[in-house]
């Protein structure tokens, strides 16, 4: 856990300054307000009613009257992915189709329902590459989504609006949902740190298994919830909170697998001085040693996943493909065509790799990869061959469903823009998130 020299994280801060009485629920959403939407493409939030804030923060005091038994996020802004609903708004799912077909949400989503248990102020519904089937986050209908910090420089997907709230400081918190890498990718390339709860988590016999009620997917295979933030060592209380995560220590001694090989092909250099440098970090704990790992069998990752993910989401959005840009529109034409037959093997290739992933947990309790091949996608670039680089780094994670935390390679003294996964096995997300919060972000120092 985090030693008592380092620095508060921010969910620390804000929550001292609220029960301190310094500062109000009502301060947060005025403060909230003044910053959303401040990426130069102005389209952080698809939807934001400073009006509704500023009343969820006037009911916080009545719905929470006793300040000693406040919920641990009482107050604390969080911005929520624009494929859950709620209440009163209508849920685009990043399409004006959607936009334009879709009802106004009568009741909350689950997740929303649980963001309000937990006393959060939801700021809004935030930005997404359409049908959250992207990486980039690139949208033809509501505007690519830019980095506040950098207007150059694309958010990555498709949790896109999410990252660009944490970025601007909007949010503290932003519920995001990662398929094949979409939570993962845009906290890397934003400098954050970002975390895929366990596949199981919303099994039927999973933690949470309502967690979809009110959300709409793009491949139930592979979907799961998540969330961004500025500091890792924030990820435990969130995760326990929003996941039923457990809160606990890491074993005394870590054996942390480095993917090593053929997977880190086509890796940009700073990328790989990121990765080198977290390695050398860790190297010089007492508490870790570290082997290269072999993965022949991620060859076929992104084949396999690819192939599955095209398929259930032609089923959902059948009859409608037409209404998509044409990028999409050929993926689910692929998917819809693919016959049962070639499903069916496909998902026997599945199993087969996710048992050969769960075997090396045999040799180490954690893996260690690069997020993604690169460390920014320029705006005015041309980003048609990103999704197939970057689902290489990203497709195996999700095809075994392990629960992820990305960290940040500024974090660590690396360059903007590159990131580190930590993979646990399924079910593990307390492994993930007290290592976390026991390495992060303070570069191990003299641990």
């Amino acid at each position: 856990m985090p030693r008592n020299d380092d620095p508060p994280t921010p969910l620390q801060q804000l929550r001292r300054r609220l029960a301190s009485g310094e500062l109000t629920a009502v301060d947060v959403a005025h403060e909230v307000a003044s910053k959303v939407n401040h990426n130069a493409s102005h389209n952080t939030y698809l939807h934001f009613d400073s009006a509704d804030l500023l009343r969820q923060a006037e009911s916080l005091p009545r719905r929470f009257p006793e300040p000693t038994s406040r919920p641990p996020l009482y107050g604390v802004p969080v911005s929520l992915k624009d494929c859950f609903d709620l209440k009163g708004t209508v849920t685009t799912f990043g399409s004006r189709f959607y936009a334009s077909h879709n009802v106004t949400a009568i009741n909350d989503s689950a997740m929303a329902a649980r963001l309000r248990e937990a006393g959060c102020l939801i700021t809004g519904k935030t930005h997404l590459h359409p049908l959250a089937y992207g990486i980039t986050g690139q949208n033809p209908d509501y505007g690519d989504c830019l980095q506040p910090r950098d207007p150059a420089l694309l958010t990555g997907g498709s949790s896109s609006g999410a990252a660009a709230s944490i970025q601007e400081g909007s949010a503290l918190v932003a519920i995001g949902t990662d398929t094949g890498g979409s939570i993962r990718v845009p906290a890397a390339l934003c400098g954050l740190a970002g975390f895929r709860a366990t596949h199981s988590i919303a099994a039927l016999h999973g933690a949470w298994p309502e967690v979809w009620d009110g959300a709409y997917h793009l491949a139930a295979s592979f979907d799961t919830p998540g969330f961004l933030l500025r500091d890792a060592r924030d990820a435990p209380l969130v995760a326990n909170i929003l996941f039923g995560a457990l809160l606990e220590h890491p074993p005394k001694k870590l054996r942390i697998g480095f993917i090593a090989g053929d997977s880190l092909e086509g890796c940009q250099p700073d990328v790989l001085s990121a990765y080198d440098l977290f390695r050398k970090l860790l190297e010089a704990s007492p508490f870790v040693t570290t082997a290269d790992i072999g993965t022949p069998m991620w060859t076929e990752a992104s084949e396999i996943f690819m192939g599955i993910q095209a398929h259930e989401a032609a089923a959902i959005h059948c009859g409608h493909f037409d209404q998509f840009e044409a990028s999409i529109a050929q993926r689910l034409r692929w998917g819809e065509s693919l016959r049962d037959d070639e499903i069916s093997a496909l998902r026997i290739r599945h199993r087969e790799f996710t048992a050969s992933m769960n075997n090396l947990f045999n040799e180490v309790d954690l893996l260690v990869h690069p997020c993604a091949p690169v460390s920014s996608l320029p705006s005015a670039a041309d980003h048609s061959g990103a999704r197939a680089a970057i689902l290489r780094y990203t497709s195996p994670f999700s095809l075994t469903g392990y629960p992820v935390l990305t960290l940040p390679g500024e974090s660590l003294g690396g360059p903007h823009g590159t990131g580190i996964q930590i993979a646990a096995p399924s079910g593990r997300d307390a492994l993930t998130l007290a290592f976390a919060a026991r390495f992060a972000p303070s570069g191990l120092r003299g641990r």
